[in-house]
């Protein structure tokens, strides 16, 4: 199979490695620096204290998608719209995109970009960049897809590649889920700079979450939304399988880079806004990041 990664972020060459290594066709999309150190040397991918250089193609123009049997579409929600105009027309007509990202309507949003059915993932991996080229894998790393034509598809060239897949027909309700653990701790890790593990030992962090928690269910109760499993069990075991990764949003605050906020407790303020739902801890936290970005946008004193 031919696989392209939009978006070659930390998510994407985590899924674009480990199937390089099974033998795909794999070819990276992302920013100059990290392209260039991917085609001289390789990409470094860590894990488990293991470090192997992967061997795969990477690319900074979005053409690169032209021929791929699976698009796996991993860029910021901030950039859905720019860089799914920008894949739009290289798309071959059998292609299978699949939206890899934060919040719960990107794949939406995409679909009507690029005008085709987008298969809505959702991730629960902990990664993060260690620099240009180089991966590291923290735990997990299986996801949660929408029922499709392409579905079992998506499993049969996942799966042996060591990624586990999961057909859902509550893809939605999955996404709600996965959204609703980064609303607990996205924010709470930008504002400390600390590792789930850790913050979760402040003084009232575990009530805020709880109250974080709640409003999110309120809403996604307002509008019809069936959010499976225990929710309270899922955040608090986050603490235990990923105690040692910092959220996307503080790595993002951390590199001086715009987070995803809006479309994480944001997005719960303002939908919460809109069917009459208070979201009182949702938007406190909102606000502190927002305000952490205005900060990185001031030019520097002295």
């Amino acid at each position: 199979m031919k696989i392209a990664v939009m978006g070659a972020g930390a998510v994407g060459c985590y899924y674009g490695a480990k199937l390089a290594q099974h033998g795909h066709d794999v070819v990276l999309i992302g920013r100059p620096a990290h392209v260039r150190e991917i085609n001289k040397n390789g990409l470094l991918f860590e894990s488990g204290g293991v470090r192997t250089t992967v061997g795969l193609a990477a690319s900074i123009d979005p053409v690169a998608v032209a021929g791929a049997d699976i698009v796996l579409f991993c860029v910021k929600s901030t950039d859905t719209a720019s860089a799914g105009a920008a894949i739009a027309p290289h798309l071959g007509d059998n292609a299978v995109v699949m939206s890899l990202q934060n919040g719960v309507d990107n794949a939406e949003r995409l679909s009507a970009i690029i005008g085709r059915l987008v298969v809505p993932a959702v991730v629960y991996v902990a990664v993060g960049m260690a620099g240009a080229g180089h991966v590291t894998h923290f735990g997990r790393g299986e996801l949660v897809i929408g029922p499709d034509d392409a579905s079992d598809v998506i499993a049969q060239t996942m799966r042996p590649a060591g990624i586990p897949v999961d057909i859902s027909e509550n893809a939605q309700g999955a996404l709600w889920a996965k959204m609703i653990l980064n609303c607990a701790y996205n924010a709470l890790s930008a504002v400390s700079r600390l590792p789930y593990g850790e913050l979760a030992k402040g003084d009232g962090v575990m009530t805020v979450i709880e109250n974080v928690v709640a409003e999110c269910l309120a809403v996604a109760g307002g509008l019809g939304i069936v959010v499976p499993g225990d929710v309270g069990a899922a955040v608090a075991g986050i603490i235990k399988t990923m105690p040692a990764q910092y959220s996307s949003t503080a790595q993002d605050l951390m590199r001086g880079k715009p987070s995803e906020i809006d479309y994480l407790n944001g997005y719960i303020v303002r939908k919460g806004g809109e069917l009459g739902v208070a979201t009182p801890a949702n938007q406190v936290l909102y606000t502190m990041v927002k305000l952490l970005e205005m900060q990185a946008d001031q030019p520097s004193k002295g």
